[in-house]
């Protein structure tokens, strides 16, 4: 496998990279910087993947990079670069969405249409499916975003959709469900809270606390979009969950538990575009792709913690 990994310096990215080189493939990795986050952090999700054999790294926007060469002999594509964040995407940061997000998924599979590339694995996000589909969530549900982010990511996946219809893009869609572990962004709910208690803070509560998430660690979904490559079938969406379904108020005992540190709680209210549920039916990942979590949520939220002891 020669794989591109835009999104390579992320949070998801730079696991699936290191993923795939265990796994024997080459990997070039694109990254554009933006600054949704400090690029310092970035750059260490990157330590560790810098001077590996078989990886070569490219900074660019794939809005301007010369895409017919990062795909010289690249066999599968994975897609993961995306302006990531529900909160952010109101009002006028809805065009650096739309840019980040759809106009350069379309301009990655204009390039693909033209190369014979095996796979192209997108990451998409459960954020599509909004509030008004039964749980647990299946792919054949209509998907009614309520948050800016999530029209994005699903305009961006139905593109994904269009290209394999109309071109032969062999695309595979991956909705992921919270994923958390190492390295996860610091905008993102369990590093805010674990930062907040080894800062003596409170942790913020947005709303009742009774709002439930379906959790994926990182390293599940890091090899369900590696296999999602080889095992995927094209057209197709897979929900990718960790079978964690949780409360937030659930979600503060284990994270009381697993730090061993007094937890208080600043109540806030509800924000505008967080789903109130969210839960996967992952039967058509477990069938197609042999998909199978194997983190714990406490497990994770342990090994998770302690990166964050080691890293404050």
């Amino acid at each position: 496998m020669n794989a591109l990994v835009t999104g390579g310096a992320g949070f998801i990215g730079s696991h699936l990279s290191e993923r795939l080189l265990d796994q024997g493939a080459r990997v070039r990795a694109v990254d554009a910087f933006t600054d949704f986050y400090p690029r310092p952090l970035k750059e260490r999700n990157l330590q560790h993947l810098r001077g590996r054999d078989n990886y070569e790294f490219v900074e660019g926007d794939l809005r301007e990079l010369d895409l017919a060469k990062q795909l010289e002999g690249i066999t599968h594509v994975f897609h993961l670069a995306a302006q990531a964040g529900v909160r952010r995407s109101w009002g006028t940061e809805f065009s650096v969405y739309t840019g980040l997000n759809v106009d350069s998924t379309q301009r990655l599979l204009e390039a693909c249409a033209k190369r014979p590339i095996e796979r192209l694995v997108y990451a998409s996000s459960s954020s599509v499916y909004g509030d008004d589909v039964q749980i647990p969530m299946v792919e054949t549900a209509l998907p009614q975003p309520v948050s800016p982010y999530g029209v994005t990511k699903l305009a961006a996946e139905q593109l994904c959709h269009l290209y394999y219809v109309n071109f032969g893009v062999p695309c595979v869609s991956l909705r992921y469900f919270t994923v958390y572990g190492p390295r996860q962004r610091p905008d993102m709910g369990f590093n805010r809270f674990f930062t907040a208690i080894l800062q003596g803070k409170p942790l913020i509560q947005y709303g009742d606390g009774l709002q439930t998430r379906d959790f994926t660690y990182v390293a599940d979904a890091a090899q369900a979009t590696a296999d999602a490559a080889v095992r995927g079938v094209p057209g197709r969406v897979y929900n990718i969950g960790g079978g964690s379904r949780v409360s937030l108020r659930e979600v503060f005992d284990l994270i009381a538990r697993v730090s061993g540190r007094k937890v208080t709680i600043d109540q806030q209210d509800a924000q505008k575009g967080d789903m109130r549920d969210t839960y996967a039916d992952t039967s058509r990942a477990r069938a197609d792709l042999s998909f199978a979590p194997s983190v714990t949520l406490e497990e994770g939220l342990r090994q998770m913690w302690r990166w964050m002891e080691a890293n404050q």
